[in-house]
């Protein structure tokens, strides 16, 4: 069984109706072998509501067993940062100059309100996107919507992530494509995405994110 309780009660309101839905037919779907752990699936969303300033919108987890750990982009403390996050660490570097870690931890982010959110939540293991369309999509589509007009920031690396504005009136969306090696000289490179998520948020009042890891 998928554990639950690392979801934070302010989630609750929103999600509640999606999870009764979907949770019960996604556990049956996914059996025993997903990544990441059970107890890391609702990882992300034990950030409350009110304390998110950033949302990072990923696809779904690393399918290399030992990487995912429930928060979008980020590996387990000690593994070797996947090519997608070196590249996301190269336009840290080259916006902000600040450098990125030896490993994939992003936890530094999130501590501070930033939510780093898949789409989907689980997969199989060495089986990139094998739990799309299953039942998880509405709902984090409902925890996206739970920050529709709020005085945060989303950031929206590639087309999947992009989909997501229609869930999100209102609010500040910074896009490009996402940082694979497939697609990030096409423009996620030179996108600035820290910077201008730290000034939009100031424009708003709201402090901005220190980005060192």
């Amino acid at each position: 069984m998928i554990d639950t309780s690392r979801i934070h009660y302010s989630w609750l309101p929103h999600i509640r109706a999606a999870l009764e839905e979907n949770l019960p037919r996604i556990e049956q779907r996914i059996g025993q072998s997903y990544l990441p752990p059970a107890e890391d699936v609702f990882a992300a969303l034990s950030l409350p509501v009110d304390e998110v300033r950033v949302l990072i919108v990923g696809q779904d987890p690393y399918p290399t067993p030992g990487h995912a750990m429930g928060l979008s982009f980020s590996t387990r403390p000690g593994v070797a940062a996947p090519r997608s996050l070196k590249n996301i660490y190269a336009e840290l570097h080259d916006d902000l100059g600040i450098q990125g870690r030896a490993d994939g931890d992003l936890r530094a982010w999130f501590n501070q309100g930033v939510l780093m959110l898949n789409r989907v939540l689980t997969v199989a293991p060495g089986q990139a996107g094998s739990h799309r369309r299953i039942g998880w999509e509405p709902i984090t589509e409902a925890a996206i919507r739970a920050l529709a007009g709020r005085d945060i920031v989303a950031i929206l690396w590639g087309r999947d992530a992009q989909s997501c504005q229609a869930f999100l009136p209102g609010t500040e969306c910074i896009t490009s494509p996402h940082p694979s090696p497939l697609s990030a000289r096409r423009g996620f490179f030179g996108s600035k995405p820290f910077s201008r998520a730290n000034a939009a948020l100031e424009a708003r009042g709201v402090t901005p994110v220190d980005w060192r890891l």
